[in-house]
C-alpha cells in the first residue's frame, strides 16, 4: 500500500510506500495517528501547518462486503482539536483497489486558488485547475466531473461552505448512482479542504493495483460467513433493509428521548409524520425506493431514494438524525421540507446535523418560531448564499448562541449532539461528554443496547462501562473501512470470528480477540494525546449545564453524572 502525499503550495506530489510508523493501520487509525504525529496541535485549523487525510480502511478494495467506508481526518475548525469523519459512497474502494492507503493535502496555496485532484486507474495523481468550477454546489459539480472523466469515477468534494471555510462545512462523497449525497459532515473538514483549495478528489474506480490478499482461501471463506451473519442479523438484514435508519424514529420516540424543540421535550408532538414506517409508505406510493444500494459492496441496502409527489428525485438517502434535526429540533413534521432541507445541505456541503442544531437554537431565541417549515428552508438557503446570518449559521450552534446571546446551546467541544437526548439515555450523554470528538452519533452510541432491554437508559448502572466499550470497540472498527450498520452483526460469536479471521488472512497476521479492542484503545489514546496537546481539559469532558439542571419531558430526568464518573470513563 501507498501513500500519496500533495503540496497544494508548491503544486507538487509524491508517492511513497507506507512508512514503517503507519503499517498496519487504515481508517480512523490511519487518520488519527497521523494528525497526533504530524500536525502541531495548536496550529490554525485552516492554516498550511494544517494536513487533510482521507484514509482507506485495511479491508477497503478487498471484495469483503460492506467496506466502503472512508475517514477524513485533520485538526478541526469546529472543535479546535483532533477529527475523523467518516462517509460511505463508492471512493474508499476505489482508493483500495489502486493500493492507496491515503491520501495527505498539505500546505496551502495563494488565496483564490482553486484545484482538483485526479487519480488515474494506474494510481497516478495529477493536479488541475479548477476555477471553472469555484462556487459550484456539489450536484453540478459531480455531474460535470462525470462528464469529464467517466462515469466510473468516485468523487470527494466540498461546496460552497467548504470554499468558504464554514465550520459546518462536510466533504461530500459520490454514491453508487454517481451522486454527491454520502457526508463526511462532522467536525467542518469540508472548510479545511477548501483552505487547501482543493475543490475535489477524482478517483477512477478500475483500479486494480491493491495489495494481494495475504491468504485468498482463507479470506474467500471467511467473507462468506461474514456476508451470511449480516444479512441474517435482525437489525443489519432486516429492519435496516426495509426502514434504513429512519425506523429508530419511533422507538426512540417511545423512549421519550427524540430531543426536539432545541431539546426542549423528548418527544415530538407529530413525529408519526417523519417516522420510518410514514417514509416507507410515501416512497412507495411515489414510486421511490426504500431499499437502495448507496456504498460499494453494500449488502445491507438502508440507503433509499426520496421522491416527490411527481416521482421525481429529491435525495439519497434521508436519515435518522438528519430528520430528527431538521425536523425534531425544528419542530418540523414534513417530510417533504425535511428531504429538500437533506438535499439542500448535501448540495451546498454542510453537516445536516450541526445544521439543523444552529436553526434550532436560533428559533429557541426567539428568531424564528418551531415548526416554520418555510423558515428553515430559508435559513438554511442563507448558508449557501453566505449572508451574514448565513454564515453565523454555517459557523454552527455555538456561534448561532454567541450571536443571540443564548446559552441553550446543546453541544460538547462546539459539535451538536445527535439525536439522543443525554437525559433520556444516558449512556449517550457519556459518549457525548468523553468522546475526543465531540458528541458524536457513531462513537460509542448504546441505542441498541436500550432498544434490546439490555440496559435501563433512565439508570446509571453500566453506562460509563458501556459507553467506554462501544467507543474502543467503534474506534477499531473504523480502522478497517467496515460499516458501522453491518459491524452490528459482527459484535461477537461466529460474526467475530470470521471477521477476526478475514482481517488475518487480509494482512497476513495473527490477531488475536484482544487485539481488536487494543486497537481501538490506540487510537482514542492518540486523539486524547492530540487534545491535550492542543490545550483541552477536563472541564471540556462535560455536557452543557442545562442538561444537568433542566428536567427531560416526558420522564422529567436530568444527566446526573458527576465529574469524577466522566473523567473514569477513557481512563487508559
Amino acid at each position: 500500500m501507498k501513500f500519496i502525499r500533495v503540496d497544494m503550495r508548491g503544486k507538487t506530489i509524491r508517492t511513497e510506500e507506507v512508512p514503517e510508523p503507519y503499517r498496519g493501520l487504515g481508517g480512523r487509525g490511519l487518520t488519527s495517528i497521523m494528525i497526533n504525529t504530524e500536525v502541531p496541535p495548536t496550529c490554525d485549523p485552516l492554516g498550511p501547518e494544517n494536513k487533510l487525510v482521507f484514509a482507506t480502511g485495511v479491508l477497503s478494495g478487498t471484495p469483503l462486503v460492506n467496506t466502503s467506508r472512508i475517514s477524513v481526518g485533520a485538526k478541526s475548525p469546529l472543535t479546535g482539536g483532533i477529527k475523523e469523519s467518516n462517509a460511505g459512497g463508492t471512493i474508499a474502494a476505489a482508493l483500495g483497489r489502486l493500493g492507496i492507503a491515503a491520501v495527505v493535502v498539505e500546505g496551502q496555496p495563494p488565496e483564490g486558488d482553486l484545484s482538483i485532484l485526479r487519480i488515474d486507474e494506474k494510481g497516478d495523481a495529477s493536479l488541475a485547475p479548477a476555477g471553472e468550477f469555484k462556487g459550484m454546489r456539489t450536484y453540478d459539480l459531480v455531474e460535470n466531473l462525470l462528464e469529464t472523466y467517466g462515469k466510473k469515477t468516485s468523487v470527494a468534494c466540498i461546496g460552497p461552505a467548504g470554499e468558504n471555510r464554514l465550520k459546518l462545512a462536510s466533504v461530500q462523497t459520490s454514491d453508487i448512482d454517481g451522486r454527491p449525497c454520502r457526508a463526511a459532515g462532522r467536525g467542518g473538514l469540508g472548510a479545511v479542504m477548501g483552505s487547501k483549495g482543493l475543490k475535489a478528489l477524482v478517483v477512477d474506480q478500475g483500479g486494480k493495483l491493491g495489495d494481494a490478499i495475504a491468504d485468498p482461501e482463507a479470506f474467500k471463506e471467511a467473507s462468506k460467513v461474514v456476508a451470511r451473519v449480516i444479512r441474517e442479523h435482525p437489525m443489519a438484514g432486516g429492519m435496516m433493509p426495509a426502514l434504513g435508519t429512519a425506523g429508530l424514529v419511533a422507538p426512540v420516540n417511545s423512549l421519550g428521548a427524540f430531543p426536539s424543540y432545541n431539546a426542549r421535550k423528548g418527544v415530538l408532538e407529530g413525529w408519526e409524520k417523519i417516522s420510518g414506517e410514514a417514509m416507507a409508505e410515501m416512497i412507495q406510493k411515489r414510486g421511490g425506493k426504500t431499499t437502495h444500494m448507496g456504498c460499494a459492496q453494500c449488502i445491507v441496502h438502508c440507503s433509499n431514494e426520496f421522491v416527490d409527489e411527481k416521482g421525481g428525485y429529491v435525495t439519497s438517502s434521508l436519515e435518522y438524525e438528519t430528520i430528527w434535526s431538521m425536523g425534531g429540533m425544528t419542530g418540523v413534521t414534513d417530510l417533504d421540507t425535511i428531504a429538500r432541507l437533506d438535499h439542500l445541505c448535501d448540495d451546498i456541503g454542510v453537516d445536516t446535523m450541526s445544521t439543523g442544531v444552529a436553526v434550532a437554537v436560533a428559533m429557541d431565541a426567539g428568531y424564528k418560531p418551531f415548526g416554520d417549515a418555510e423558515a428553515v428552508l430559508s435559513l438554511v438557503e442563507e448558508i449557501g448564499q453566505a449572508t451574514d446570518f448565513g454564515r453565523t449559521l454555517g459557523n454552527g450552534p455555538a456561534e448561532v448562541g454567541r450571536h443571540f446571546g443564548h446559552d441553550r446551546v446543546p453541544v460538547v467541544k462546539n459539535q451538536s449532539i445527535a439525536a439522543y437526548d443525554p437525559r433520556a439515555m444516558l449512556g449517550n450523554g457519556v459518549t457525548y461528554a468523553t468522546c475526543p470528538m465531540g458528541a458524536d452519533h457513531t462513537a460509542g452510541n448504546l441505542v441498541g443496547e436500550y432498544l434490546a432491554q439490555k440496559l435501563d437508559p433512565l439508570s446509571k448502572e453500566g453506562q460509563v462501562e458501556t459507553s467506554r466499550n462501544l467507543q474502543v470497540g467503534i474506534a477499531a472498527i473504523d480502522c478497517t473501512g467496515m460499516c458501522f450498520m453491518a459491524a452490528v452483526a459482527l459484535t461477537e460469536g461466529e460474526g467475530a470470528e470470521a471477521f477476526l479471521k478475514a482481517m488475518n488472512a487480509r494482512m497476513g497476521t495473527e490477531l488475536t480477540p484482544e487485539d481488536i479492542p487494543a486497537m481501538g484503545v490506540r487510537v482514542l489514546k492518540a486523539e486524547k494525546e492530540f487534545n491535550r496537546k492542543a490545550g483541552f481539559t477536563k472541564e471540556d469532558d462535560r455536557l452543557p449545564r442545562f442538561f444537568y439542571e433542566e428536567p427531560l419531558p416526558p420522564h422529567n430526568t436530568v444527566f446526573n453524572f458527576s465529574d469524577e464518573e466522566l473523567d473514569s470513563a477513557l481512563d487508559f
